[in-house]
């Protein structure tokens, strides 16, 4: 089931690599709090689908966990294989090449499952659908899943905050996004940082995907919240300003009337009892 040419094509130039580290900080470090406490204890079992080079699952098997890697573009698995040898102590227990919506894992063999970015490159309703039916048939009953889309409101955001909302060929991008939710970019090349590829949700599609899918308990929150710019960014060197900033954000996290001020939005639910 191979990826969409230009969505592999858009990580093949490895514009995303450090992103988690740059301007993606605050993502970084909201996804790492929820992670901390959504995610079972350790040594459990997680799957992380869509994994790329490891940027959650290194610090996770070093927690303590049994971390399965799986992602589509072999160069993201094997700069993943090289990290984890980086950590003898606490490597990765696999890592492969795979597919979100064809996973290789037996059913009800894993405690938790990450999908940190299929759903947002699966354009596809039932292509999205597919993804989250495997994930809940990979998970042990009583497992969670946490799932993070890109918010159908971040291309106006970006917009806004950097600029490209006053160039006409990224305004139709943002019509676009808000018509039908598909992010479509016309010069991937010419303009990387305008993204590939994807589908952008609501707060509410989100919720009803997953709940659709047959997981229960279902509840969606913002990543970064309402995200106002690089002075956030600038924050986060700063132990006491960081845990102030992720303190704010945690107080609004699950506002609906916020849910959508954000760039990520996570989905949190669990596989029924048998």
């Amino acid at each position: 089931m191979p990826l969409d040419p230009e969505i592999a094509a858009h990580y093949a130039q490895g514009l995303e690599r450090d992103r988690l580290t740059t301007w993606g900080r605050l993502e970084a470090e909201r996804t790492r709090e929820l992670l901390t406490r959504f995610l079972p204890r350790p040594p459990a079992v997680i799957l992380d689908v869509g994994g790329a080079e490891g940027a959650y699952a290194l610090p996770l098997a070093l927690a303590g966990y049994t971390v399965h890697l799986v992602d589509p573009m072999p160069a993201h698995v094997e700069a993943a294989r090289s990290a984890s040898a980086r950590q003898p102590a606490a490597p990765l227990t696999s890592v492969e090449v795979g597919d979100a919506r064809r996973l290789e894992a037996a059913d009800g063999s894993v405690d938790a499952v990450l999908l940190l970015g299929p759903l947002y490159h699966l354009v596809a309703p039932n292509e999205r659908a597919r993804a989250l039916a495997e994930a809940l048939r990979v998970l042990r009953p009583g497992g969670v899943l946490l799932a993070a889309c890109i918010s159908r409101f971040a291309s106006t955001l970006a917009g806004l905050r950097e600029g490209f909302i006053s160039e006409s060929a990224f305004e139709e991008i943002v019509q676009g996004d808000l018509r039908d939710g598909v992010h479509r970019n016309p010069d991937v090349a010419g303009r990387p940082e305008w993204f590939t590829l994807a589908y952008f949700h609501t707060p509410d599609e989100l919720r009803a995907e997953v709940t659709d899918a047959g997981f229960a308990g279902v509840q969606v929150v913002s990543i970064e919240g309402p995200y106002a710019g690089s002075e956030v960014e600038a924050a986060l060197d700063d132990p006491q300003r960081r845990a102030a900033v992720l303190r704010a954000i945690e107080r609004v996290e699950g506002e609906p009337s916020l849910l959508g001020a954000g760039s990520h939005l996570m989905a949190i639910g669990t596989r029924p009892p048998a």
